[in-house]
């Protein structure tokens, strides 16, 4: 199983806009991140966890050859931007629709983003999916198993996932007890972690410090990281062992 880090950075992405702070001024590549995604390579079956702004750069940037499926974990414009950049895939594909997992929630939301996907009456070229609906069970994915994980995102839900020994989980600041059970004996877990300073929907450092040390992943890394995180060496000293900021690029074995 191998996963790739395509983003990192919350919504504004790092460099933010106009903005003159030491971390967005950082020559350092790990502080340049865009908005967050995952490629998941397992059992021959590859999938990204959502398609953001970013995505059409992300998998250039990577050079993914082959998609076979996408999840949604919840319906920010910062997760869902990039869809229209799926119809490369179905051209490669010959044609063939993209497999999309996500709630009715976020499938309301696709509706209204990309209603000409919808239409029934659709333009040459435009992307085609297959919808599959995320309840609060398993589901497969060409043959590969997905564990959702049930989140809040303030009082928005937001799913997690799980697939074998390995979750993410980002965009949250509450993991219901019940939910925490599904996030034991990991090999790797990615988790939220917006910045240091209290904030109404992310986790912040320590908060998501907190949750690694109950959840005891052999291993973890925090994403949707801001530019008032601080610059990524300094931010890793300051964290224990087993824990590191994620980064546009990494690369995890499992």
């Amino acid at each position: 199983m191998r996963v790739i880090v395509l983003g990192s950075g919350t919504s504004q992405g790092v460099p933010v806009i106009a903005c003159n702070c030491n971390v967005c001024q950082s020559e350092n590549p790990k502080d340049k991140r865009l908005r967050c995604s995952i490629y998941i390579e397992v059992e021959g079956v590859h999938l990204v966890v959502d398609t953001g702004p970013d995505f059409r750069a992300q998998m250039l940037r990577e050079n993914i050859q082959h998609l076979d499926a996408v999840l949604f974990t919840h319906e920010h414009k910062d997760h869902l931007a990039g869809l229209d950049d799926i119809r490369a895939f179905n051209f490669k594909k010959g044609g063939q629709p993209m497999n999309i997992f996500a709630t009715e929630q976020v499938q309301q939301a696709l509706k209204r983003e990309f209603s000409y996907v919808f239409s029934d009456y659709k333009y040459p070229g435009v992307p085609e999916l297959n919808v599959h609906t995320i309840k609060n069970e398993n589901f497969i994915v060409e043959g590969v198993e997905v564990q959702p994980i049930d989140l809040l995102h303030y009082k928005m839900p937001v799913k997690g996932f799980r697939i074998k020994d390995f979750a993410y989980i980002t965009d949250t600041n509450y993991i219901s007890e019940e939910e925490k059970k599904k996030l034991l004996n990991l090999d790797v877990l990615i988790l939220d972690a917006l910045r240091k300073e209290k904030h109404i929907s992310h986790f912040t450092l320590s908060e998501a410090l907190e949750i690694i040390k109950e959840l005891k992943p052999k291993k973890a890394y925090l994403t949707h990281i801001s530019h008032l995180m601080g610059k990524h060496d300094e931010v890793n000293q300051e964290l224990p062992d087993g824990v590191k900021l994620a980064y546009d690029g990494l690369e995890i074995g499992l």
